[in-house]
């Protein structure tokens, strides 16, 4: 497996290290069977999974999970576009049985997916990178049309980032993005090698930081933009996540602080 890059595996052995849990947040048994079907040293390479961490990615896939299911009750047979998703296993949690699905992936990593994850009938991966627009000549916009981008825009340069959004916005009017970003002061240290899991595990550098008080500017982006709004995650176990956390998303001086946020904007 060492033609994926460790940031989906890690992703991966969050997921299931929270689904394994008896009182988990997240209802995830196709993780759980990755992690167990991939040849991988998960633990030697990122540690013992950490509660905390592992219920904090949980929460924020629950998020995107709830987004989606969203859109899936207003446009039944619309199509969920997932940019650079990775192993990410949202279809098998939220899918309606009736919309099509399109993951766009780096060549490297489509292949490693379908291999895992087979195509199907209504789900089909696309090898090309998202920052490539020709993906958008592969979606019907007929039924209704919601792109996912879970984990990826911190990763591109600031101009790319924009280019993608007005992208979205310029051909799919009607839909939606739905979108996570980290704080400045998160991207900052990553940027300079600072971020490091106890296991030992160093989070990649993302160029794109965003606090949140900055969302209303993603509208700049592309007059078809309309409305951007923070999706807030629901609430999880213990007092940080039970009570700390969706208390920080309402304090201006704290809600900066939070590691990441996820936002849905929607075109006209």
């Amino acid at each position: 497996m060492s033609e994926v890059p460790e940031t989906l595996l890690w992703n991966l052995y969050m997921r299931a290290a929270e689904a394994r849990r008896a009182r988990t947040v997240l209802d995830d048994p196709k993780a759980v069977e990755l992690v167990e079907r991939v040849d991988y040293p998960f633990e030697e390479t990122f540690g013992p999974p950490s509660p905390l961490l592992a219920q904090g990615h949980a929460l924020r896939v629950r998020t995107f999970d709830t987004a989606v299911r969203a859109f899936l009750d207003e446009h039944p047979d619309g199509t969920v576009v997932t940019l650079a998703e990775g192993l990410e296993t949202q279809y098998w949690r939220v899918d309606n049985g009736r919309a099509r699905w399109l993951c766009v992936e780096l060549p490297e990593t489509a292949e490693v997916r379908r291999a895992l994850l087979p195509d199907e009938e209504r789900r089909r991966t696309l090898a090309r990178s998202a920052l490539d627009l020709s993906w958008r000549d592969e979606v019907d916009p007929a039924h209704g049309v919601l792109i996912t981008a879970q984990g990826l825009l911190m990763y591109l340069r600031p101009t790319e980032v924009k280019d993608l959004i007005a992208g979205c916005a310029e051909r799919f009017r009607g839909g939606a993005l739905v979108f996570d970003a980290v704080p400045r002061w998160f991207s900052a240290r990553t940027v300079r090698g600072e971020m490091r899991t106890a296991g030992g595990y160093q989070a990649p550098p993302m160029p794109w930081g965003m606090d949140a008080g900055e969302l209303p500017k993603v509208r700049t982006a592309h007059p078809a933009i309309t409305d951007v709004r923070e999706v807030p995650p629901p609430r999880g176990r213990g007092f940080y996540y039970g009570a700390l956390a969706p208390l920080m998303r309402w304090l201006p001086a704290v809600r900066n602080l939070r590691p990441t946020m996820t936002a849905i904007a929607r075109f006209s």
